[in-house]
């Protein structure tokens, strides 16, 4: 199934290349950097233990509210329209008081903003209630997946075991900016180390560029190609690196 947001850097168009690199066998499956899911969402199930984790905390919420209360979070979707002066209103004037409503308002923004940016109106048609009647099958999906809101090495180190496997999907080199939880310069590296001493296997999606190169040169590093998620003209590289042949 699709996943049912959109988020900056998803991997819509690649989840197919991406799970066909996975080993074919594995006890537990970790997204250490979830985002909107759609590699976990592309199965029915990975593996008897599934995890999805990220450190934006209204993704998470978002995620929390669609897995325990898909209902009540289509009936506060149910009364948004696709306007710009509605948009403008839910960014600029955060009223919400329950989880609920907070979740509901982050997916308000990431439905009609330009590139899920949250910062400006999309100017696209999109019929809300139509995404939102989808949430009973999201609900179902997620049941069975534990969600998670933790440091990503102190995620890797409390759920490593040698039939581990953790799909990351950082922020990508050079454009940590555009991402609402903090990664630095130091992340890059902090996530190296904390994935070379694992006892499970990693796969690991990342842009093309010198510095990740170097940075995981030794590991097994494919050349990936996909369509520019904001420029449908041009082509964009990426790498996949993983810890096993």
């Amino acid at each position: 199934m699709d996943g049912f947001i959109s988020w900056i850097g998803g991997k819509k168009l690649l989840r197919d290349q991406i799970i066909a690199r996975f080993p074919e066998q594995y006890g537990r499956y970790i997204e250490v950097f979830g985002g909107a899911a759609w590699v976990l969402f592309h199965k029915d199930r990975h593996a008897p233990m599934e995890i999805y984790n990220d450190a934006n905390s209204e993704l998470v919420n978002l995620f929390r509210v669609a897995k325990f209360h898909a209902e009540e979070l289509a009936r506060q979707l149910d009364m948004m329209l696709m306007s710009r002066e509605m948009y403008y209103e839910v960014r600029d004037h955060d009223t919400c008081v329950t989880d609920i409503q907070r979740a509901a308002r982050f997916w308000y923004l990431l439905q009609a903003s330009f590139g899920s940016d949250i910062r400006s109106f999309g100017c696209r048609p999109k019929d809300l209630q139509r995404a939102a009647a989808r949430l009973p099958e999201v609900q179902k999906r997620l049941r069975r997946v534990l969600i998670e809101h933790k440091d990503f090495a102190a995620l890797i180190a409390q759920y490593d075991r040698p039939d581990a496997l953790f799909y990351c999907d950082p922020p990508y080199y050079g454009t940590e900016d555009y991402y609402t939880a903090q990664f630095t310069q130091a992340d890059h590296i902090r996530l190296r180390d904390s994935l070379h001493s694992i006892q499970g296997k990693f796969v690991l999606s990342y842009n093309d560029c010198p510095e990740i190169r170097e940075l995981y040169s030794g590991y097994h590093i494919e050349e990936l190609e996909r369509q520019h998620n904001l420029k449908p003209k041009e082509r964009y590289h990426e790498l996949l690196i993983r810890n096993f042949e």
